[in-house]
């Protein structure tokens, strides 16, 4: 039950085949971001024990208020809750240990995981974790048809494979032209936010358009990076006026970067 294939419309009714994460990946990305979060806990504790022992107070535990404690477990719980909630919203859905199984969350239609979708979900880590050992949490993954906790049930999310890069794959065309234009994501600076606003119908836009212009004539290729700029750059905050063909082209190329991060999934 770790592997299925789950087909989700999104809001723009484009169809798209998701590959659903179980319990057996999500538990072993869970182990290491435990191990991650156990040694930053570790380290916190012996620097807190030096600063005390820097105090020159050898019977410092007696001298720490019931104040002081409560900030300190309040501290190290923010920490800990906070860990999966911002690399899941910052990250793409991702914290370190989903990045190394190769698995994210996303929301059901297929969008970006949100910022309230991740406060959700991730709050609700505390009702997953009963009665111990997270043992609700795991019952419900292993059980639910989309291998889904509480938690995402609440928050409307679910947890998916990443494509997956073959070894020794030949290099597209179109990765090419992009590397022999010295592109990258950082070609194009966008806030967070504007890319998580653009949808699936923006992704195939954009994907058909960078797999199109290579093909094309170099008047029928003009005409299209002006098509499509004239949709894209006022979504992403941008003018086209004053702007060469090969800078719409570049520009185009880049979000392309951008947004085959954001719905590139494994089928």
């Amino acid at each position: 039950m770790d592997q299925e294939k789950i087909d989700i419309k999104t809001p723009e009714y484009v169809s798209i085949q998701f590959q659903s994460a179980g319990l057996g990946s999500r538990a072993s990305a869970f182990i290491i971001d435990q191990l991650i979060l156990f040694i930053v806990n570790l380290l916190i504790v012996v620097l807190l024990f030096f600063v005390f022992l820097s105090q020159e107070s050898l019977f410092f535990l007696g001298d720490i208020s019931s104040g002081s404690i409560a900030i300190a477990i309040i501290l190290v719980f923010l920490l800990n809750w906070g860990y999966y909630f911002a690399f899941e919203y910052f990250y793409g859905g991702r914290t370190p240990g989903k990045k190394m199984i190769g698995i994210r969350v996303i929301q059901e239609n297929g969008h970006s995981i949100t910022l309230l979708s991740s406060f959700i979900r991730n709050f609700l880590r505390i009702v997953d974790s009963l009665p111990t050992g997270h043992l609700l949490g795991m019952l419900m993954i292993f059980f639910h048809s989309k291998h889904k906790r509480i938690g995402d049930l609440v928050a409307g999310t679910i947890v998916v494979h990443e494509r997956k890069e073959k070894q020794k794959r030949k290099r597209t065309p179109l990765e090419k032209e992009i590397e022999l234009r010295g592109l990258s994501k950082d070609s194009l600076l966008l806030e967070d936010w504007v890319i998580k606003s653009l949808s699936a119908k923006e992704w195939n836009l954009v994907n058909t358009y960078c797999h199109r212009m290579l093909q094309l004539a170099p008047f029928d290729r003009k005409q299209l990076t002006k098509q499509v700029a004239d949709i894209m750059f006022p979504k992403i905050g941008l003018e086209i006026d004053g702007r060469k063909d090969v800078e719409l082209e570049n520009i185009l190329l880049a979000l392309y970067l951008y947004l085959k991060e954001e719905w590139e999934f494994e089928l």
